[in-house]
């Protein structure tokens, strides 16, 4: 008998299982959630610094022109974006798979099944995040008290989790401290 068609293994889906178990590899997500808000207060810093410099710069041109330097404003929203979403994207899209904040407090981001972020999952990431936290406000957070993985409520969404770095979760692993 001829086969015509495609076999029960060929799938436009491809289904992967989970890469980490929260049970067998419990050093991975042991104090990821707070590590993330210190991250984000980091990461948040180093978005805010560049546009507070470039504000200020504005400011000092508008006196210099007279006023017409203020016009320059109206163009810092769209930059704010701009930047926020190149650096997450970057960053996350790096080998390390973490922004700079999550780097300081060895944690990356991963698929959920285990491969390594790119750009634009990075700013997509970014982008469902900012979405999320805007209709939602902290309740996104929640979710991750509640689930096993730590994964907050953007992180279901676009398919990722954050665990802690590999030496990291050695390092715990060393010391027994999960």
């Amino acid at each position: 008998m001829t086969d015509y068609g495609p076999s029960p293994r060929d799938s436009a889906f491809d289904i992967r299982p989970h890469a980490f178990d929260p049970y067998a590899e419990p050093e991975l997500f042991e104090g990821v959630l707070a590590k993330r808000v210190a991250a984000f207060v980091i990461d948040l810093f180093i978005i805010a610094v560049p546009l507070a410099m470039a504000s200020i710069f504005i400011l000092m041109l508008g006196f210099l022109t007279l006023g017409l330097g203020w016009l320059l404003f109206h163009l810092l929203s769209p930059a704010a974006i701009v930047w926020a979403l190149l650096y997450y994207g970057l960053t996350l899209g790096s080998p390390a798979s973490a922004t700079i904040g999550m780097r300081m407090m060895g944690i990356e981001m991963r698929t959920w099944y285990g491969a390594p972020a790119y750009f634009l999952l990075g700013a997509g990431h970014a982008v469902v995040y900012w979405v999320t936290v805007a209709m939602l406000s902290p309740f996104i957070l929640l979710v991750g008290l509640f689930n096993a993985r730590k994964r907050l409520l953007h992180d279901v969404l676009v398919g990722t989790v954050v665990i802690n770095s590999a030496p990291q979760a050695a390092w715990m692993r060393a010391r027994g401290s999960y």
